[in-house]
C-alpha cells in the first residue's frame, strides 16, 4: 500500500508538472520571441525619428548624437543607418545565421536597419527551459518527500492495525488503545479494541465454565471409582465364574473412570492456563492393548472381532488419556456404523507413529469426504461431535487425525515419536550396519 500511495502521488505530480511545464515553456518561448521582435521594431522606429529630427534641425548625425553607441536591448547586435549624401553609420557586427530584422524609412530618405540574432533568442529560450526543468525537478523531489511521509503516516497505522487483528486472531484479546490521528483509522482501532474486550470476556466465561464443569464432575467420578472398588472387593465371596466376570467388568469400568478423570483434570488445568501442555512420552502398546480389552466384550456381544497388527514396542509423545479417548471414538464409530472385523494397525512413518483403525463396512459417504471431521456433520443421524472432538484432542498435543481412505474406511492417528524411541531405532540401525 505504501508503494501504491507513493507512486500514485508522484504520478499526479508528474502529470501536473508536465502539463504546466510544457504550457509554461511554450508561453515563455513565444513571449521571448515576440518581445525581441517588438524591441527590434521599437529600436528601428526610435532611430528613424531621431535621425529625421537631426536632419530637419540641420545638425550633424553621429553615433553619439542619435544614441546608438550602446543599444538598450540585449538582443540587438547590429544597427545600420543610411542617409542621402551622408556617411552610413553602422554599430555592431552583422549576426550570422537567422536574424530578427526591422527596417524603417524616414521622410528625408534615411533608412534604418536593426537586427537581432535568432540564435541568442533560442539560447534565452533554452535557459528559460532549464530553469523551468529545475523548478519542476525540485517540485517532484518535494512531492516525493511528502508522498513518502504521507504514505508512512497512513501505512504504519494500517500495519499496526493488522498486527492487532493478528494478535486478536491468535488468542491474545488484550486491547492496545492506540490512536493515529486519522478519524477512519481511529474508528477501526475503536472497533478492534471493543472486539478484543468482548472476546476476552467470552474466553474468560468459557474457561470459567470449563473449570466449573470439570470441578463438578470430579466429585461423582471419585464416588463412582470408590463404588467400583467396593464391587470388586465384594465379588470375592461369589461363585468363581461370576466372580471372574464381575471382577473383569468392574476392572474395565474402573479403568475407564480413571481415564475419564484424567481427561477432566486436563480440562480443568487447561481452563486455568491454556498454555500448559500435558504431552509426555508413553508406551503406545499399553494404550492400544487397553482399548482392545475394554471394547472386546462389546464386539463379542455384537458377533464381531477386534484385532491388532503392525509394529510393536513403539513410544509416542502425547497425553495417554487423550490418545485413548481418540482411539475409543474410532473404535466406537466402527462398532456403530461399520461392519465385520475392526483392525488396529500400528506403524512408523519418518519421525511419527501411526495408529490406523479400519473395518469392513460401507465406509464414509463420498459426499462427506474430509467434512466428516466438522462439527454437526454426520452421515448416520448422530450428533456429529465425536470425530470433531477426537481431532481436537489429537491436535492439542501436536498430533493429527485424518481419513486416509473412504472405502474401506481407514482413519489414522498420527503422533510424534518419542525421542528415546528414535535414539533406540538409530542405535539399532548403526549396530546392524
Amino acid at each position: 500500500m505504501r508503494r501504491r500511495l507513493i507512486l500514485s502521488t508522484l504520478a499526479v505530480v508528474l502529470v501536473v508538472v508536465a502539463v504546466f511545464g510544457i504550457s509554461l515553456v511554450i508561453v515563455e518561448s513565444r513571449t521571448i520571441e515576440n518581445s525581441t521582435r517588438d524591441n527590434v521594431r521599437a529600436e528601428a522606429t526610435r532611430l528613424v525619428s531621431t535621425v529625421e529630427s537631426r536632419l530637419m534641425a540641420g545638425e550633424r548625425v553621429t553615433k553619439a548624437s542619435i544614441g546608438v553607441t550602446a543599444s538598450k536591448d540585449r538582443y540587438v547586435r547590429y544597427i545600420r543607418v543610411e542617409m542621402p549624401d551622408r556617411k552610413t553609420i553602422e554599430v555592431g557586427r552583422r549576426p550570422a545565421g537567422e536574424v530578427v530584422e526591422s527596417r524603417q524609412t524616414g521622410a528625408h530618405g534615411e533608412r534604418v536597419t536593426v537586427q537581432a540574432s535568432r540564435s541568442e533568442v533560442r539560447a534565452e529560450v533554452g535557459r528559460t527551459l532549464l530553469i523551468i526543468m529545475a523548478v519542476a525537478l525540485l517540485a517532484v523531489i518535494a512531492a516525493a518527500a511528502l508522498a513518502v511521509r504521507q504514505a508512512h503516516r497512513l501505512a504504519a497505522p494500517l500495519t499496526d492495525l493488522a498486527e492487532t487483528a493478528e494478535r486478536l486472531g491468535s488468542g491474545d484479546p488484550r486491547p492496545r488503545h492506540r490512536r493515529y490521528g486519522v478519524p477512519e483509522l481511529d474508528r477501526v482501532a475503536d472497533v478492534l479494541d471493543a472486539s478484543a474486550d468482548r472476546i476476552g470476556r467470552m474466553l474468560t466465561a468459557e474457561r470459567r465454565l470449563a473449570a466449573d464443569a470439570s470441578h463438578q464432575l470430579r466429585t461423582p467420578l471419585t464416588a463412582l471409582s470408590m463404588r467400583l472398588e467396593e464391587i470388586i472387593a465384594t465379588s470375592e465371596g461369589e461363585a468363581p465364574e461370576d466372580r471372574a466376570v464381575v471382577k473383569e467388568e468392574a476392572t474395565i469400568a474402573l479403568a475407564q473412570v480413571e481415564r475419564l478423570t484424567d481427561v477432566v483434570q486436563r480440562l480443568l488445568t487447561n481452563s486455568r492456563d491454556p498454555r500448559t501442555g500435558s504431552a509426555v512420552g508413553f508406551d503406545l502398546d499399553e494404550v492400544v492393548k487397553q482399548q482392545i480389552e475394554e471394547w472386546k466384550p462389546a464386539y463379542r456381544s455384537a458377533g464381531r472381532a477386534l484385532v491388532r497388527s503392525g509394529k510393536t514396542g513403539l513410544r509416542a509423545v502425547g497425553t495417554p488419556g487423550a490418545v485413548a479417548q481418540v482411539l475409543a471414538t474410532l473404535i466406537e464409530n466402527s462398532l456403530m456404523h461399520g461392519d465385520g472385523t475392526v483392525a488396529l494397525r500400528t506403524r512408523v512413518t519418518g519421525n511419527q507413529v501411526v495408529v490406523e483403525v479400519t473395518d469392513e463396512g460401507p465406509g464414509v459417504d463420498e459426499a462427506l469426504g474430509s467434512r466428516v471431521f466438522e462439527r454437526t456433520v454426520s452421515g448416520h443421524n448422530s450428533t456429529g461431535l465425536g470425530l470433531a472432538v477426537a481431532r481436537d484432542l489429537a491436535e492439542a498435543d501436536g498430533g493429527r487425525l485424518e481419513l486416509l481412505q473412504q472405502l474401506p474406511p481407514v482413519f489414522a492417528l498420527f503422533l510424534s515419536r518419542d525421542a528415546a524411541d528414535l535414539d533406540a531405532a538409530g542405535t539399532t540401525a548403526r549396530d546392524t550396519a
